[in-house]
């Protein structure tokens, strides 16, 4: 696993014995190659799995790095020093926090964190940069896909589509990343998700 960006480490050993298990989600972010930047994209599955369901249940998760928001339940939760993941099968949910001057905005994420993301992650293609605000504040979301890390076992690869979410207060950054396989429809859950995020 050879991609990272440094604010956003992806999966503890439980969740690598997860995705190993699922023919592997996720984005990692746990070192960097050049290899990344020159990989091409994976071409999306025809009838994707992910979708997560209707009747999905969510649940409070609050957090030592103080914040609090809605996850799914029965999802395989793995805790960090600077946040969580929350990952069932081809499907991720990642927060973490860390310290920051001040709020980003839509140019220095254009100008830094985009170039960090494509050097980064595999294959990346970002379709949108934008302002929004939610009920914690205004908020910089980041749309875009990229390729998962190959499995293991059989080097199969999987295009994801990726929400990024960055929540800025009283220097403290946090990042909310949503995965999930390109056309799975998940726009309520991750909608529900990234509204339900609240600074305590």
């Amino acid at each position: 696993m050879e991609c990272f960006l440094a604010h956003t480490p992806r999966m503890a050993l439980a969740t690598v014995l997860l995705w190993c298990a699922c023919l592997g989600p996720a984005l990692t972010f746990a070192g960097s190659s050049p290899a990344c930047a020159a990989e091409k994209a994976v071409p999306a599955e025809k009838n994707p799995p992910g979708d997560i369901p209707d009747t999905q249940v969510f649940i409070d998760y609050t957090s030592p790095q103080g914040f609090t928001m809605k996850v799914p339940e029965g999802w395989g939760r793995s805790d960090r020093a600077d946040g969580a993941s929350f990952v069932d099968k081809l499907d991720g949910v990642v927060i973490s926090v860390s310290k920051a001057a001040s709020a980003p905005t839509v140019e220095s994420v254009k100008a830094n964190e985009l170039a960090n993301l494509k050097t980064a992650e595999r294959a990346v293609t970002v379709t949108s940069v934008k302002a929004v605000k939610l009920p914690a504040g205004q908020a910089i979301r980041i749309v875009y896909t990229s390729n998962s890390e190959p499995n293991a076992v059989t080097s199969k690869q999987v295009r994801l589509e990726n929400e990024r979410y960055l929540y800025f207060k009283d220097g403290k950054l946090a990042t909310l990343e949503l995965y999930a396989p390109k056309g799975a429809d998940n726009v309520d859950q991750w909608q529900l998700m990234s509204k339900s995020f609240r600074w305590n």
